[in-house]
């Protein structure tokens, strides 16, 4: 089962129900961070939706499964 392509809002949710916090904001890029260290960053450009390729860095990044991600969405 595919995830459906989720918005840069949306993935920020998610990873914020999940432990994250907005470090900083540079320009469209939100960066996060977890206090465990990992962090990721997410452009965030309002209507449009994060890529598969994206998504899947995304989520290597924060070492989620998409199942994972899918609960939090």
């Amino acid at each position: 089962m595919t995830l459906p392509a989720p918005t840069s809002d949306q993935i920020i949710a998610a990873l914020r129900k999940a432990g994250f916090d907005v470090i900083r904001q540079s320009g469209s890029h939100v960066v996060l961070r977890h206090p465990d260290g990992r962090t990721t960053v997410v452009p965030q450009h309002r209507g449009s939706t994060i890529g598969k390729g994206l998504l899947s860095k995304i989520l290597k990044d924060v070492q989620l499964t998409r199942e994972q991600l899918r609960s939090l969405l």
